[in-house]
């Protein structure tokens, strides 16, 4: 029997979740955690087979984590109403420098390959082409854009730089949205799957050899569920 471990806090609608998801699922076993140290010691536990973050706060998990693995991304896999798709950064403190939103491209490409998926990749700015100039943060957003777009490229993945057009990138069924930053990703994050109730099933957690799934927590009790559902469904690869 496998085990799944998942964080307990102030939102109980990861109770609930838990309930549905064993009606369905009944020959894993869920291990409830309600400390912050206790889920990071259950992802370090060879017994374990995947740990949810549940409704726990992520700071201090995360800093934990990061002293065991140091190269730590996330990506939020979010459900649109006919596609799927990867958000990166979403963390507030990620994808600073653009080699490290390379790098998270990189590994939602090679995630989404796994799954006998083409990766299809939009990097975003935070600003139209045109509006270079209007202010050095906006000038060297759009500068950033250009240049991880040539770097990727240079791999011969399937990118292009939607500079801020979001919405042409959604409707092009871009599999992989790039952020211009983690700030700007966390809201994207919450007005699609906490304002506009897109499906999510939680972020991806890339450079560590566990299977980890990062969850708000202000998530629906039908959030957690697809949370729980994808690491048991990962952890069978």
């Amino acid at each position: 029997m496998k085990t799944i471990a998942i964080g307990v806090g102030e939102n109980e609608n990861i109770i609930q979740a838990c309930h549905i998801f064993k009606e369905k699922h009944p020959k894993t076993e869920l291990k409830l955690i309600y400390k912050d140290e206790d889920l990071v010691k259950a992802v370090l536990d060879d017994k374990i087979d995947g740990v949810v973050r549940g409704s726990l706060p992520a700071s201090n998990i995360m800093k934990e984590l990061k002293e065991h693995y140091p190269n730590l991304s996330r990506a939020t896999f979010v459900s649109g109403e006919e596609y799927e798709f990867l958000l990166t950064p979403v963390g507030i403190d990620e994808g600073i420098t653009v080699e490290d939103k390379f790098e998270m491209a990189m590994n939602c490409a090679d995630f989404l390959k796994k799954l006998g998926r083409k990766p299809k990749i939009a990097i975003l700015a935070e600003g139209r082409e045109d509006d270079f100039g209007r202010g050095s943060e906006v000038s060297n957003s759009i500068k950033d854009a250009r240049k991880l777009t040539k770097l990727i490229e240079e791999t011969d993945e399937d990118v292009k730089n939607y500079f801020i057009l979001i919405e042409k990138a959604i409707n092009d069924k871009s599999n992989v949205i790039i952020a211009p930053n983690g700030r700007v990703g966390n809201i994207i994050f919450r007005t699609l799957v906490l304002l506009n109730s897109w499906p999510s099933y939680g972020a991806v957690t890339f450079g560590i050899d566990r299977t980890y799934i990062d969850t708000s927590r202000d998530q629906s009790i039908e959030g957690y569920v697809r949370s729980l559902t994808l690491v048991n469904d990962l952890t069978e690869h």
